[in-house]
């Protein structure tokens, strides 16, 4: 998944206290395990990867249950078909649930649920 290893090229000490030479990954999925968010929080971002339309189902449950779902489509980014009908389906969802969806970059989506909106304007300096 995106972001499951951080690469650090300092010989600083690492999140668990052990020493880190140059060219040595933390894994960050490891690292997470046993944070459990879930109960301490109302909403959520959940990070998800589409390889095929029907991947789709199993993301819909999350924002009926009132999280944020961050979409990457980058494994699908050549079939204009498959990430039209995605996109769509996402839509259909974030309307379901008086949500907002936007494209982020090229390759990700962003679902919220009702009260949440997405602003599309970018934050620049100056």
């Amino acid at each position: 998944m995106i972001g499951d290893f951080f690469k650090r090229k300092t010989s600083k000490r690492s999140i668990k206290g052990e020493r880190l030479g140059s060219e040595e990954y933390i894994d960050l999925g490891e690292l997470m395990e046993s944070v459990d968010i879930s109960e301490e929080t109302d909403t959520v971002i959940k990070v998800a990867e589409i390889h095929r339309y029907e991947d789709i189902r199993n993301m819909t449950d999350e924002l009926y249950n009132g999280n944020i779902l961050l979409v990457d489509t980058e494994s699908i980014a050549g079939n204009q078909d498959a990430l039209k009908r995605v996109h769509n389906e996402l839509t259909a969802v974030a309307n379901d649930v008086s949500g907002d969806v936007a494209a982020v970059g090229q390759n990700f989506i962003a679902v919220t649920p009702s009260r949440i909106g997405i602003d599309r304007k970018k934050i620049k300096p100056f």
